[in-house]
């Protein structure tokens, strides 16, 4: 249920997806994904109040791969090193049965203990993102998502990952929507309740 208690943190499901509802394109394809100036300060700003990332292990992998040092190349933009430092200085739980280890700054978790993640989030003045196809479909079934923020890129890429696993229905409400100069759709909602199936 989506929280109205000040001072709640909520979990919010965050995504880009192509029209046709891919997130990845085939041998993990992002490249359509459409990244201007405007769009990534969005981002960096919504990330930055987070409390905290929830991520799984290749989502993990990938980002713990570039962003601690990617305001090192003199040629990233003012966008990505301002990235860079909230990267850094944000902390992440990461979900994973294979990782023995992860990076300061992060915490390892093998089992998704919905009680605790939920009451952790309750505890918070901010919201937690979740990332990642997998992991956020298991979040959804157990219904730990109290949002979601689909940003909708405008391109059909016409097989890949879908953003939502055929198993999850849910009940929503859109709260707010945008529209970025390069196309780009953010649709916002409450996750009222899952729908009966």
């Amino acid at each position: 249920m989506p929280r109205t208690v000040d001072g709640m943190g909520r979990i919010v499901f965050m995504m880009g997806m192509s029209l046709d509802g891919y997130i990845e394109g085939p041998d993990h394809d992002i490249s359509w994904h459409r990244v201007s100036e405007e769009y990534h300060r969005h981002m960096n700003e919504v990330i930055a109040a987070f409390g905290a990332e929830i991520t799984g292990r290749r989502v993990y992998e990938l980002m713990e791969a570039y962003w601690p040092t990617a305001d090192e190349d003199s040629a990233a933009s003012e966008a990505t090193r301002e990235y860079a430092a909230i990267y850094r200085a944000q902390h992440r739980i990461v979900y994973s049965r294979s990782l023995v280890e992860v990076a300061p700054g992060a915490e390892l978790h093998h089992e998704i203990d919905g009680a605790e993640i939920r009451e952790r989030a309750a505890a918070s003045e901010r919201d937690f993102g979740l990332g990642g196809a997998e992991l956020s479909g298991e979040f959804l079934r157990q219904g730990l998502v109290d949002e979601l923020r689909i940003y909708v890129q405008p391109v059909v890429i016409g097989r890949g990952t879908p953003l939502l696993p055929a198993d999850v229905h849910l009940d929503l409400r859109l709260i707010e929507t945008r529209t970025f100069g390069n196309g780009v759709v953010l649709l916002r909602y409450d996750v009222l309740s899952p729908s009966p199936e």
